[in-house]
């Protein structure tokens, strides 16, 4: 495993920016600011809040309109400064020069990532598109270096081939939750 694995730091607030690398919103509230992000499936939802709580914060998973499970944080004046970085005005943006550390970017994986055939995909948030070069730009920054795909689809995400660039991955998100099922943690 990698130094730089999610195993080996504790989670931090800055982290669930890794949630907004991905379809996460955050939103601000009279009581500080909150981070959520809807998913696919429970076992997602359930990993999400772990982390959340490892940072500190209360957590909880609520359901969507459409029956989907959110995962969302407490409303917190600790969030705020994330919410702010990652705004520009009412919309997502990606703070210049950022890095996804081992926690976002697991984060990002428990909420979008999903395996391609041999690739590995990380989604993105099909209504935040000028998110989409930036964050490919931040993978770069930690040795993987991915392709932006389905930019015109409702799912765009960004691919991670070849079995060294996954197992990168791999080694920084660390193992696979007791709640995944198998095949879709990133395996080299």
């Amino acid at each position: 495993m990698s130094l730089f694995s999610a195993e080996i730091e504790d989670p931090a607030i800055a982290d669930l920016a890794g949630l907004l690398a991905a379809q996460g919103q955050s939103v601000h509230t009279s009581w500080g600011a909150r981070v959520s992000v809807v998913v696919g499936e429970q076992w997602r939802a359930e990993e999400i809040c772990a982390e959340i709580r490892g940072a500190g914060l209360e957590a909880e998973i609520v359901t969507s309109e459409e029956g989907r499970p959110i995962a969302r944080t407490e409303a917190n004046p600790r969030i705020t400064a994330l919410h702010r970085a990652w705004s520009a005005g009412a919309v997502k943006a990606v703070p210049e020069g950022w890095t996804p550390t081992p926690h976002a970017l697991r984060l990002w994986t428990l909420a979008s990532g999903r395996p391609d055939g041999a690739h590995y995909l990380l989604g993105l948030d099909p209504s935040a598109p000028d998110t989409h070069a930036p964050l490919s730009t931040a993978l770069m920054r930690v040795g993987i270096a991915p392709t932006l795909v389905g930019t015109r689809g409702p799912h765009p995400a960004l691919r991670i081939s070849s079995r060294k660039r996954v197992t990168r991955l791999l080694e920084t998100v660390g193992i696979a939750p007791d709640g995944a099922p198998e095949g879709v943690w990133p395996s080299p």
